[in-house]
């Protein structure tokens, strides 16, 4: 958790964001985030309690408020329109609306999808044709990046996640978040195999980074990717 992030003088976010309570038997330590729509995730380890808990997130609550103010700078627009720009596969895509005869199409990057003629915001209908092609392209992948560690996976789902890139369960169910289209194929590549160690480990142990880097060596430069462009795709 970064407390020394310069100030950002934009908008004022709500006075009492919501908070969600979650319990990490694995965790050592009280977490808080702030998730891409403002709301508060918080961590309580093994041992802590919902009282205290609550006490560290008054604590910090300055810092709170402050970058509730960040990530709504930094996070992409509410509305999508004509003329904006979106990543695909990790370069930018202008958004533009073709007509033809009665029917309306948003394009972007070689991608097309009908849309209502009397939609202004585009976003629905190229989150829903993003959707669309991570289910075509990202599945196919992840089932060759399993082949290639000799590892087998039991299902794959596409999802609309708001505060992660992927989750694998201990039955061997991976979930994608749609917006991996959006990277560069790299780091996309890198979230998968991500989730796919979690079939190995099931945890982020320093045996489990160990795998991450066998499979996938440049990993590092993946994360700091996320953390910094990630931000921007929600």
């Amino acid at each position: 958790m970064q407390l020394d992030l310069p100030f950002l003088q934009t908008r004022e976010p709500a006075p009492e964001p919501r908070v969600e309570f979650v319990r990490v038997r694995r965790a050592r330590k009280y977490i808080l985030r702030v998730r891409p729509d403002g709301t508060l995730r918080v961590t309580i380890p093994r041992g802590g309690s919902r009282r205290d808990a609550e006490a560290f997130v008054a604590r910090h609550r300055r810092w709170v408020d402050e970058e509730r103010v960040r990530t709504a700078a930094r996070h992409a627009p509410v509305e999508w329109h004509a003329g904006d720009t979106v990543p695909l596969r990790g370069v930018p895509a202008a958004i533009v609306i073709e007509q033809k005869g009665r029917s309306r199409m948003v394009a972007f990057g070689g991608v097309r999808v009908r849309v209502a003629a009397e939609a202004l915001n585009l976003r629905p209908a190229v989150e829903t044709a993003l959707r669309h092609l991570a289910a075509r392209e990202l599945v196919p992948r992840l089932h060759e990046l399993a082949r290639e560690h000799a590892l087998t996976i039991k299902r794959v789902s596409v999802r609309n996640q708001r505060s992660r890139w992927g989750s694998c369960s201990t039955s061997g169910v991976i979930a994608v978040n749609f917006r991996l289209m959006q990277m560069p194929p790299w780091v996309c590549d890198y979230v998968l195999v991500h989730e796919l160690m979690h079939l190995r480990q099931q945890n982020h142990s320093p045996r489990y980074w160990r795998l991450v880097e066998q499979a996938c060596p440049e990993f590092r430069a993946a994360e700091r990717w996320l953390r910094v462009e990630g931000r921007g795709l929600f």
